[in-house]
This record gives C-alpha cells, sequence and structure tokens, in this order.
C-alpha cells in the first residue's frame, strides 16, 4: 500500500470495483495506481493539519468532502499510520452514557457503518457485536442504566442474563471462578474494522480530492505573528497556513508546549497483543466487567486483547512486564483457556489521557490554531466523527452540535465528562 512520490500531480481517481479486480487479475496486477499522493510541500495552505494518523487523515477527507476546502496539507513525522491508527485493538462501538459522549460516539458509529462506501475502500468493518460482561448485582444496574441512555438516543442496546451469554459466548467463566459471569451489555451494531486499511482508506480518499499528504515532516515549531499562528516551521522547511490543527495523540503536549500552552492531558502507554492463530471461537467483542481486559478475534485467527495503559507518564511506543502479566490475568479470569495460547507479538500506542477521561475539539487560546486531544482509550472508534467534527470546526469556527461539550474550557469551569468516573485522574481513564 505504499504510495509513489509523485510531486503535487492530481491523485488517483480509480475506482475499486469487481470490474477492476478482474481486470488487473488478468494483467498480472500491474496497472494498480498508487494509493495516494507523497506529496511535496508547499508554501502556503489554507489549512495545516499535524498528524497523519487516522483523526488527521479524517479531519482532511471531511474538509475536502464536506466544506470543499481542497488546499490542505496533512503533516506526518513519520511514515503514514506509523502511530495509533496502526496501535490499537480495532474496536467500534458507541455503547457510552454520558449525553456529552453518547451522541458523538453514535455519530461515529453511523459513518463507520457507510464508511467502505464512502471511501471506496475496504476498510473491513464488521459488526460483529461488543459484549460487556458483568458479574454481580450492581454492575447489572450500572449496565441497565447505560443501556437505558443508549437507547434514549436511539442506540441498540440489549441487557442479556446470564443464560443468553452462555449460549453466545459458551468459553466463558461462569461457575467456579473467581469472578463468574452473571449477565452482560451487548451493542449488535459495535464490532471491529481493520485499523490499517482505515488510515489507508481516508488517505487515498483525501489525495483524490487533492489533499496533500506529507509523510517524514516534522514539526519543529509554530510561526506566531501578534497571537496569531501564521504557519508551522518542519524539518522540511517552514510552511505557511491560515489555520493549523493538531490532530497528534499522545504527543500533544509536546507539540504544544512549542506554542507555549499547557494541556489537562498526560501521555501513557497503551498496550495491545495478539496471540497465535486459532480456529474461529470469539464472535464478537468480549470486554471484561471485573478487570480492564478486552478481546476479540482476527480475520487471520490471532486473539487481538488489551487491557489497562501502563502505570507511568512515557513517550515510547513500548510496554513493560507487569502489564503484560496484569493483563494476561484478567484474561485468565474471563476465559480460562487463553491459557494455554501463545502471545505472538505486543505493540504499545501512546495515548492522551484527559483529565476527565473525554476528548477535546475545541479552538486554542492562540488565534489560528486548534485543538484536536484527550482521547483516552477511544481515540480509534472515535476516528470518522473526530474528523467529521474537527474538520467542521476548522472550516467554519464553531463546535460541531455533536461535539459541544469536547470544550478546553471545561476543565476551568466544571463542566467535565466523567464517563467513567474516576475523578480528575488521567491515569485511571
Amino acid at each position: 500500500m505504499l504510495a509513489l512520490a509523485s510531486g503535487n500531480a492530481a491523485g488517483s481517481r480509480m475506482r475499486y470495483s469487481l470490474f477492476s479486480l478482474l481486470r488487473e487479475a488478468l494483467n498480472g496486477q500491474a496497472g494498480w495506481p498508487a494509493a495516494w499522493r507523497d506529496a511535496l510541500p508547499r508554501a502556503h495552505y489554507d489549512i495545516v493539519v499535524i498528524g497523519g494518523g487516522g483523526h488527521g487523515l479524517s479531519t482532511a477527507f471531511y474538509l475536502a468532502q464536506e466544506h470543499g476546502i481542497t488546499n490542505v496539507a496533512v503533516l506526518e513525522k513519520g511514515w503514514l499510520g506509523s502511530g495509533n491508527i496502526g496501535r490499537n485493538t480495532t474496536i467500534i462501538r458507541s455503547n457510552y452514557g454520558e449525553p456529552g459522549n453518547t451522541p458523538f460516539y453514535e455519530h461515529s458509529m453511523q459513518l463507520w457503518e457507510g464508511l467502505e462506501q464512502a471511501l471506496n475502500y475496504n476498510a473491513m468493518v464488521s459488526q460483529r457485536g461488543v459484549l460487556n460482561l458483568y458479574h454481580t448485582d450492581g454492575q447489572r444496574d450500572a449496565y441497565a442504566r447505560r443501556g437505558n441512555a443508549m437507547r434514549l438516543h436511539g442506540i441498540d442496546a440489549e441487557l442479556l442474563d446470564r443464560a443468553r451469554v452462555q449460549e453466545l459466548c459458551p468459553f466463558l467463566a461462569f461457575e467456579d471462578a473467581r469472578f463468574p459471569v452473571a449477565g452482560g451489555l451487548l451493542q449488535r451494531r459495535g464490532g471491529t474494522a481493520r485499523h490499517d486499511a482505515v488510515a489507508w482508506g481516508y488517505a487515498r480518499a483525501a489525495s483524490t480530492l487533492g489533499v496533500d499528504i506529507i509523510q517524514n515532516c516534522e514539526v519543529t515549531g509554530f510561526d506566531i505573528v501578534q497571537g496569531r499562528v501564521r504557519g508551522v516551521q518542519t524539518t522540511r522547511g517552514p510552511i505557511a497556513a491560515g489555520k493549523v490543527g493538531m490532530a497528534v495523540a499522545g504527543n500533544t503536549s509536546h507539540v504544544a508546549a512549542m506554542a507555549d500552552l499547557r494541556l489537562p492531558i498526560e501521555s501513557h502507554v497503551l498496550q495491545a497483543f495478539v496471540s497465535e492463530g486459532i480456529k474461529p471461537v470469539i464472535p464478537n467483542v468480549v470486554t471484561f466487567g471485573a478487570g480492564h481486559f478486552y478481546i476479540s478475534q482476527s480475520d487471520k485467527g490471532g486473539l487481538v486483547f488489551g487491557g489497562d495503559i501502563d502505570g507511568y507518564n512515557s513517550y515510547a511506543q513500548r510496554g513493560n512486564l507487569p502489564t503484560v502479566e496484569d493483563v494476561c490475568e484478567s484474561g485468565m479470569a474471563m476465559m480460562p483457556m487463553l491459557g494455554r495460547l501463545r502471545i505472538l507479538r505486543s505493540w504499545g500506542g501512546i495515548m492522551d489521557m484527559s483529565m476527565d477521561g473525554s476528548p477535546i475539539i475545541d479552538r486554542t487560546p492562540l488565534e489560528g490554531l486548534y485543538l484536536n486531544a484527550g482521547w483516552c482509550y477511544g481515540g480509534f472508534k472515535a476516528t470518522p466523527a473526530s474528523g467529521w467534527c474537527f474538520a467542521h470546526l476548522l472550516a467554519t469556527d464553531r463546535s460541531h452540535p455533536v461535539a459541544s461539550a469536547y470544550r478546553l474550557d471545561r476543565f476551568a469551569t466544571g463542566l467535565v465528562i466523567d464517563e467513567k468516573g474516576a475523578g480528575a485522574q488521567p491515569n485511571l481513564h
């Protein structure tokens, strides 16, 4: 899927279809053009988006598609998709309960449902269902409340008793376990998507509409004149811009510091794991109610799972062994059969953990500089709506209605969105 360098020429407009697949099969697969242009930076853009991950690429695509703004550059310090968009467990869902989050993540879910048609790209969206297990009466009541909140917003939710969960997932620990499964909350529209394909699809679609995707272009500073951001300094030279949007996930504090901004977020590593491939056994996404653990099965048969972030701040895309042990213990408590599998590999993504566990999509105190950050555990599933709402903010200078609660000043006003109810402790979200 690597793109060929082609300056700033128009992007490929070949549509993927059954006809094109058959034609290239007969042609020895020799006629496929580059998926996107690896563009050279120009001197000026209407909008520069810092970050070539899912949120930055989706922002650029929706700026072009929904607002007609195509003089846009996406700056990526490494290769496209080298950050969190390719370092997650691929889960998509909209089973949130807080008023500030529920409409946003449902908007994202709806965009996921039409994403492949919108991008003309197979993102392998699989609505296999997301099942959140509960183990106590208190958890049951909490999930009933969340499910009711979801249904009041028109979102599908089903509260299952133990018998129905056992019918769906007979491999779980229902008896003679430390935390016997008592039931679960099921969102059937949730599921997974192929993380790399999401990045490639957005990059291809944005490039086709005229957006410049510039790789190996690290931002080293901001050009600020009389309190307004006029552009950025990069390792490939200065780039002027009418507006600049930051969508750099765990590196947000580092980049914002270049503009003398201090933000209410911390950076932590979140590890993910994949096992050796086995025959199909897990039909959906399952999360553990007595600990932080979530698991699904990939198309290649590997079990993909994760848990808590590592317990200290870090910018390293790797984790430590105590967290590996903690995640595996939770997995064994939920489904003991995991003990017979070997872990093939693990990886880490840098999470920008906000003080209340919910994101920020807002203007900054510096005119011309806009912020998309604080995604905690919700970054991948938010990819479409994050780009949609950030593009709306950049284009109109107004918050999109479904993201109106994601203000930067909510930490000063007290209007926080504490979905997990853990208080102002970023490492607990």
